[in-house]
């Protein structure tokens, strides 16, 4: 007979731990936002929103937050931070219309001892005043074991004798931070097996961090240890190397030991996103799961292996968390690599013209770490307008420019098998290699046409890093004629795009000697 899987609860502690990420504080509405979104879009079972007693305003978001919750359904999910202060954490929690604390109290002798300078029954008597009073004005009460991992480690005696003290007392949840991160997950399943063994009744959370990077292996130890929620942060926020990051606590649990829980995925990512822009920390662009680039095949070879067969997806696809996978073009680019982002833009190349493309592709790797979809119609337009003439090719070109100063220029070019130098000094770094240029072509009788028109623009979206498309109008004795180039520097796609006027203009001349003066 087959066995159902268990449940885990998920507790988020982004607006509360989360906070203590160096340099984060997130405004009121701010934090009524992603409380919102916690809850209402990615389902979590619980978040931990503040600390008592820290500011009015905080207060003031603590308040409009039980009041939504309240009201949309979700009582008794909104939790806040106390201390052991009898009537002081509990009045604050329930002047915002809050109804759980989560009080904080000394989970290792060494912290009673040394921070509080008292005994274990000194502490057991204020802890159990503050949790009468609590009960008294009808909150929920859970307990965070403070330093547990550390003070288990070092005295258990004394972590049972508190557990004995409290085992009665009409707690909901007992929590059992890693509060510096030290454990491993031997560590993490022989402490809390201890701990779920001798106090059988009662519900236990793990409250890891990440300070050794095994959060979420930790994570994992817990929940086979027998913990029944798990707390952990959007984008590893927190403390010194933050918690455990949510998405991949989540997808860890369900895909890896076939836990329930709560949690739609589908909405990690848009709440990564929001959390990312409030906090002003960056997520890294192989964050997994959330990363910018971790749905993205860059080699060549594995985009093969999935268009003829999906050799390289995995049960953690993009479409489970509403992203989409894409396939990057640089260097290491194949023929599948482009087919992938031609049929995303819909458009058919023929074979031929996917070869050239693609060699233009691998070329510019070389100056760019990556060419996204959005550049490639520019780089086809390029490739398949370009004619293969080489009477002039541009081997090597220095450009600078200052706020105040002259540009200048420093070239050097192949022009019909004789290579030239030249130098070009002038308004702005175009104007200076304009200069260049024509000392170096003045020899062949050769001079530029006039420029008439002159257009910059980088793809619908795009970023900084983008490749600019330049197109430049000449008027060629009354005729006008356009080329274009590209490139990520909008001064050098403005050059390239000279080179293949000049190269045009050379095809349609009968050869001429050169001026030896």
């Amino acid at each position: 007979m087959s066995t159902a899987p268990r449940f885990i609860q998920l507790m988020d502690t982004t607006l509360r731990d989360g906070e203590q990420t160096q340099g984060v504080s997130f405004t009121p509405t701010e934090k009524v936002t992603i409380a919102k979104k916690l809850l209402q879009a990615l389902r979590v079972d619980r978040i931990e929103v503040a600390s008592a007693r820290v500011s009015e305003g905080e207060k003031e978001a603590v308040t409009h937050i039980n009041q939504w919750a309240n009201q949309a359904g979700f009582a008794g999910r909104v939790e806040v931070l106390g201390f052991v202060d009898h009537t002081r954490s509990v009045d604050w929690i329930r002047e915002t219309g809050g109804s759980v604390i989560n009080l904080l109290i000394k989970g290792s002798e060494k912290h009673c001892r040394v921070q509080l300078g008292k005994t274990l029954a000194e502490h057991v008597r204020d802890v159990l005043q503050t949790v009468g009073y609590a009960l008294e004005q009808g909150l929920q009460v859970n307990v965070y074991l403070e330093d547990w991992s550390n003070g288990y480690h070092d005295n258990p005696d004394y972590v049972f004798g508190l557990m004995d003290s409290l085992r009665h007392a009409g707690i909901h949840h007992f929590m059992l931070p890693d509060t510096l991160g030290v454990l491993s997950p031997e560590e993490v399943f022989a402490g809390v097996g201890d701990m779920c063994r001798r106090y059988p009744e009662l519900a236990f959370d793990f409250h890891p961090h990440n300070d050794y990077g095994l959060a979420t292996a930790n994570v994992m130890a817990a929940v086979r240890a027998g913990v029944t929620a798990i707390h952990c942060t959007v984008n590893c926020l927190g403390e010194r190397a933050g918690n455990a990051a949510l998405a991949e606590v989540a997808v860890v649990l369900r895909d890896k030991m076939g836990m329930e829980l709560s949690l739609d995925e589908s909405h990690i990512v848009r709440v990564s996103s929001l959390v990312e822009n409030y906090s002003g920390k960056r997520v890294a662009a192989n964050a997994p799961i959330v990363g910018a680039d971790v749905f993205t095949q860059t080699a060549g070879i594995h985009a093969d292996g999935d268009q003829k067969g999906g050799l390289y997806k995995t049960r953690l696809g993009p479409e489970r968390f509403s992203r989409t996978r894409s396939y990057a073009l640089g260097k290491m680019s194949g023929k599948a690599s482009l087919k992938k982002n031609l049929e995303l833009l819909e458009l058919d190349l023929s074979e031929e013209d996917q070869k050239k493309v693609l060699a233009r592709i691998v070329s510019l790797g070389d100056s760019k770490q990556s060419i996204t979809t959005d550049d490639l119609p520019f780089i086809i337009a390029d490739v398949l307008e370009s004619k293969n003439y080489e009477h002039i090719k541009l081997l090597d070109c220095s450009i600078t420019s200052g706020l105040h100063l002259e540009s200048t220029t420093s070239l050097r070019v192949m022009v019909r098998g004789n290579k030239h130098s030249g130098t070009g000094t002038g308004n702005g770094g175009f104007d200076a290699f304009i200069d260049g240029i024509g000392k170096i072509l003045k020899p062949y009788h050769y001079t530029l046409p006039v420029l008439s028109d002159y257009e910059v623009r980088i793809p619908k979206g795009g970023h900084t890093d983008a490749f600019t498309e330049c197109v430049i109008t000449w008027d060629c004795d009354g005729e006008l004629r356009k080329t274009r180039a590209v490139h990520p520097n909008q001064v050098f796609a403005a050059v390239l795009a000279t080179i293949k006027i000049i190269n045009v203009q050379l095809h349609e001349q009968s050869p001429l000697p050169v001026d030896a003066s």
